[in-house]
């Protein structure tokens, strides 16, 4: 097949990446691409230039506009919407048989577009007021939503999912993670440091536990990263930076536990799920689709409160690590991940088949 795969562009689709949608993009580009299909990424200028690229913006817009997201800048909202009537017109006339979405803005999954190519569109996000009514008007054959967990599909449709929205759990490839038998004492956490990924609850939790912590991932809200989560670093809370794939799997198989704080509804967390891959148990906040993903391959505590998660970490250090690797073999593999994806493309294929003749 012929497939385009339209990214967001707030941040680059590359490694070391900046969190999971920017994984789910670049893998599900590699992954199709591996399988023989012919695709096409349509993301920032400054993504991946191993891979075919076709440009919505120069850049990605936190550097041409650092600061700007979640504040109605308008010369901001012109520039993307600018970038992707732009990209979408460019994969209407580009003999596309399907785009897999992942941006997360509304014009690709507008129904006019979609009857002109087949579309899935994976939401990575809660439903929120800017998206939602567009999401809801855009069930029509020849377009598929997936959603990252039960839990998420509940939150965008809680009187019920129509037809064409189905769960796909994301997928990652097992032998990029591998199996370690035995922790070395230490807890990790990683993700990106803004308030809603709690890293200083993780950091707190950890003290009040007695386990050392190494915190991984990009310094996404500076004034955060200065106020909440620098004053907590000493010998035992340290910060490992912002290291790429080759080397984060072998940084995260080492520990003992994985400190998972979600402090929004989480729709997935693929971090959980890699560390999973190597065998780490998961001390985790209750919350968004955690216990969904993590199953009883983890502890949990409620969220916000940072004596129970520092008994969670005690207590998801002792489980066994076997069983962390065969749930995320069982459900969360590349594998099947894009197993799923391509079975998506046949059937919104076959409605623009089925609506034609």
């Amino acid at each position: 097949m012929r497939i385009a795969v339209l990214g967001h562009v707030r941040q680059r689709i590359g490694q070391p990446f900046a969190g999971g949608m920017e994984s789910h993009c670049w893998h599900l580009a590699t992954g199709l691409q591996a399988r023989g299909h012919d695709v096409v990424l349509f993301a920032s200028g400054d993504s991946d230039l191993g891979l075919t690229l076709d440009p919505v913006l120069p850049v990605h817009y936190e550097k041409a506009f650092p600061g700007a997201e979640h504040r109605g800048y308008a010369p901001l909202i012109a520039h993307i919407d600018e970038g992707y009537e732009a990209a979408c017109d460019r994969i209407a006339g580009g003999g596309f048989d399907v785009v897999h979405n992942n941006s997360l803005h509304r014009f690709p999954i507008e129904p006019a577009r979609t009857a002109r190519v087949p579309t899935v569109t994976s939401l990575h996000v809660p439903p929120y007021d800017a998206l939602r009514w567009f999401v809801h008007a855009s069930a029509v054959p020849g377009h598929r939503l997936t959603v990252t967990s039960q839990r998420q599909l509940n939150a965008w449709w809680p009187d019920g999912a129509p037809p064409q929205a189905t769960v796909l759990y994301n997928g990652i490839d097992p032998t990029l993670w591998p199996f370690v038998p035995q922790g070395d004492g230490q807890a990790v956490w990683c993700g990106r440091m803004t308030p809603d990924k709690g890293p200083h609850l993780a950091a707190q939790a950890a003290r009040l536990a007695g386990i050392p912590l190494m915190l991984f991932g990009a310094i996404e809200d500076p004034g955060y990263w200065s106020s909440e989560v620098v004053p907590l670093l000493d010998d035992t809370i340290r910060y490992g930076g912002h290291i790429d794939g080759t080397m984060l799997p072998a940084a995260i198989g080492r520990a003992s536990v994985f400190v998972f704080t979600p402090c929004w509804d989480e729709p997935f967390g693929l971090v959980a799920v890699e560390a999973m891959a190597c065998g780490v148990p998961v001390a985790a906040f209750d919350m968004g689709a955690a216990r969904e993903v993590i199953g009883a391959g983890g502890c949990f505590a409620p969220m916000g409160d940072v004596a129970a998660l520092a008994e969670a970490i005690t207590a998801a250090a002792m489980l066994p690590r076997k069983a962390q690797r065969a749930r995320v073999e069982a459900l969360f593999t590349h594998d099947v991940w894009l197993d799923g994806c391509e079975a998506l493309y046949r059937d919104v294929i076959a409605d623009r088949v089925d609506a034609d003749t």
